[in-house]
C-alpha cells in the first residue's frame, strides 16, 4: 500500500507559494508549515515516499492552474535525473497533482509540459464525462478522478458548493471514464486529526474496481493500520506528517506490512 504525503500550495498576501493545511477545506481555517514547499518534498522524498499528493488550493478555488511555478519547482526537486537508476528510498518520487485541472491545457500543463505522473480531475470530470473519458483515452493510467465527499455527497468547485450527487454513484462514473484511481476525500475528518471515515473509505472501495486512495482524518500510526486494512491502493496522510504526530517511515512500513 502507498502513502502520499501531502502538500497543499497556496499563495500568502505576499504572493508567494507556501505549503499550507486547511480544516475541513476551508480557505479561512488555514495552517502555515513551509514558505519552502520544494524543500518540503525532498524531504518527504528522502524519508522514503514514492509518490507526494499536490494540491493547487489556489487553482481549486479559482478554476484553473495557479501554482505552476511552484509544482515544477517541486518537480525538480524530487526528479530522477537517472530513470534506470532509480532506488526506494533514494530521494526520489513521483508527483500526483490536483486542482483547477478543468480543461486539456490544464493537464496538458502538468503532464507533457512539467512531467507529473497522475492528474488528479474533479469538477469538469463529473460535469463532463465525454471529456475524461477523452482525457483518459490521450494519458492512459496517468488520470485520477477526484471524490471529495461531504455527509456522502459530492462537493464540488474546491469544495464549496455541493453537487447533491451521491459519492459513491460518482466514483462509479467516473470509474466508468477510465479512470486510473478514485480520490477519495471525507471532508468532514480532512486536516481534523480525529482519524478516517473507514465505513465511508470501506464502502467506496467495495464499490469499485478501480484502485481507491483514501485521504482524510489520519492522526496516528493505528490509523494508518486500520487503513491498511482496507481494500485500497493507498492513502494520503497531511497534517499528522507536518505536526508530528505519525513518523513517515514509520507509517511507510505499517503500510508496506512492516
Amino acid at each position: 500500500m502507498m502513502v502520499y504525503p501531502a502538500i497543499d500550495l497556496k499563495r500568502g498576501l505576499d504572493g508567494r507559494c507556501r505549503c499550507v493545511r486547511l480544516r475541513q477545506g476551508r480557505a479561512d481555517a488555514e495552517t502555515e508549515f513551509s514558505d519552502d514547499p520544494a524543500s518540503v518534498a525532498r524531504r518527504w522524498a528522502e524519508a522514503g515516499a514514492d509518490w507526494l499528493h499536490v494540491v493547487d488550493l489556489d487553482g481549486a478555488f479559482e478554476g484553473r492552474p495557479v501554482n505552476a511555478d511552484t509544482v515544477r519547482e517541486i518537480a525538480g526537486a524530487v526528479a530522477d535525473p537517472h530513470p534506470s537508476l532509480s532506488l526506494e528510498g533514494s530521494g526520489i518520487a513521483r508527483l500526483q497533482v490536483g486542482g483547477g485541472i478543468r480543461d486539456d491545457a490544464a493537464a496538458e500543463g502538468l503532464l507533457d509540459g512539467i512531467g507529473v505522473a497522475r492528474v488528479v480531475v474533479g469538477t469538469r470530470g463529473l460535469e463532463d464525462p465525454e471529456w475524461l473519458r477523452g482525457l483518459c483515452r490521450r494519458y492512459p493510467g496517468r488520470i485520477a478522478g477526484g471524490i471529495d465527499a461531504r455527509d456522502g455527497r459530492v462537493a464540488v468547485e474546491g469544495w464549496t458548493r455541493d453537487s447533491g450527487v451521491d459519492a459513491v454513484d460518482a466514483a462509479r462514473a467516473l470509474e466508468g471514464c477510465g479512470v486510473a484511481a478514485v480520490v477519495f476525500t471525507d471532508i468532514a475528518t480532512d486536516g481534523m486529526m480525529r482519524g478516517p471515515n473507514i465505513e465511508a473509505t470501506a464502502r467506496m472501495a467495495a464499490a469499485l474496481s478501480a484502485p481507491v486512495i483514501a485521504s482524510g482524518g489520519v492522526s496516528t500510526l493505528e490509523d494508518v493500520r486500520r487503513l491498511a486494512g482496507l481494500p485500497i491502493e493507498g492513502m494520503i496522510i497531511g497534517r499528522a506528517l507536518y505536526d508530528g504526530t505519525v513518523d513517515l517511515g514509520a507509517a511507510l512500513r505499517v503500510a508496506r506490512g512492516g
